[in-house]
């Protein structure tokens, strides 16, 4: 997952659940300095009798926020998904020069 042009994700999600296995591993693949770098990560998690979906929320340096539902993507969609405004971004970052 492309995660340099990412600004925020909040990650909400039962850890009981397995229908939660996306969210869980979104927040593994977020590098450990990203915190350090400037990005605010945030995670709440559900009790375990909780019948909330797990979602994504993601925000990126150009401003576009994007809200996932978890429950219902598996982890290959979520990347995708992320990735492709991730490679929008990092293409104008290279026409520009930057």
């Amino acid at each position: 997952m492309i995660t340099r042009f990412l600004t925020e994700v909040r990650v909400k999600f039962n850890p009981f659940s397995p229908r939660s296995k996306s969210a869980r591993l979104v927040l593994t693949l977020i590098p450990s300095n990203a915190r350090a770098d400037g990005m605010k990560v945030e995670s709440k998690m559900l009790p375990r009798d909780s019948k909330e979906p797990a979602s994504l929320g993601v925000k990126f340096k150009d401003g576009k926020e994007m809200k996932l539902d978890l429950d219902k993507m598996r982890i290959t969609e979520v990347v995708e998904e992320v990735d492709r405004h991730s490679r929008l971004l990092a293409r104008k970052e290279e026409l520009l020069g930057n």
